[in-house]
């Protein structure tokens, strides 16, 4: 019974309230998950996004990718915050049908196989490569080399997600072999 409960959830989500945007095969999507783009919003299969996260900018999402709870994809430039005269607060924002000011291009890019840690953030025009990871508590504001783990404010490169290089053969020659056909 949960299990169907769970898949008019997902239906109703991906169907009707985000049917903007493009969802890939068996996507799982947490309690209380936001999402808002100016644009488009594009994820991948076997997408898992975790309670209480949200997507507020434009954003392409590979494969096999996963994000923790609190989770935040968030625009750089969502407020005119040069707008001579007028308070941040109420200055031109990227929802306004007329802004014309920076951030309007600016997406996120993540790439297949990629985990999210718990509380992490990812500012727009960022790309996260394929296998790496993002440890909890994270602020990614540049971009992230494939198969590498980062952390910090802002995140820095901590370590390879390998110990060796046979490792990440291996692990890339299994993942194309069994995870292949998942691919668009």
């Amino acid at each position: 019974m949960i299990h169907f409960i769970r898949k008019i959830r997902f239906c109703y989500l991906v169907l009707l309230k985000w049917r903007r945007f493009s969802f890939g095969e068996n996507p799982y999507i947490g309690r209380f998950v936001y999402m808002w783009a100016k644009h488009s919003i594009i994820i991948g299969d076997n997408f898992y996004i975790g309670k209480f996260s949200q997507i507020e900018c434009d954003a392409v999402i590979g494969n096999n990718v996963i994000f923790a709870n609190r989770v935040a994809l968030v625009g750089r430039y969502d407020h005119n915050f040069q707008q001579i005269g007028v308070p941040t607060r109420l200055s031109s924002q990227i929802r306004d049908q007329d802004y014309n000011w920076r951030g309007l291009t600016d997406k996120i890019i993540i790439e297949d196989d990629v985990w999210i840690g718990y509380g992490s953030i990812v500012l727009s025009g960022v790309k996260i490569s394929t296998g790496s990871i993002i440890a909890a508590g994270s602020l990614v504001t540049k971009n992230v080399e494939p198969y590498s783990i980062y952390a910090g404010v802002p995140a820095k490169k901590i370590r390879d997600r390998f110990d060796c290089d046979l490792d990440l053969k291996e692990h890339i020659e299994l993942y194309n072999k069994n995870f292949s056909f998942n691919t668009k």
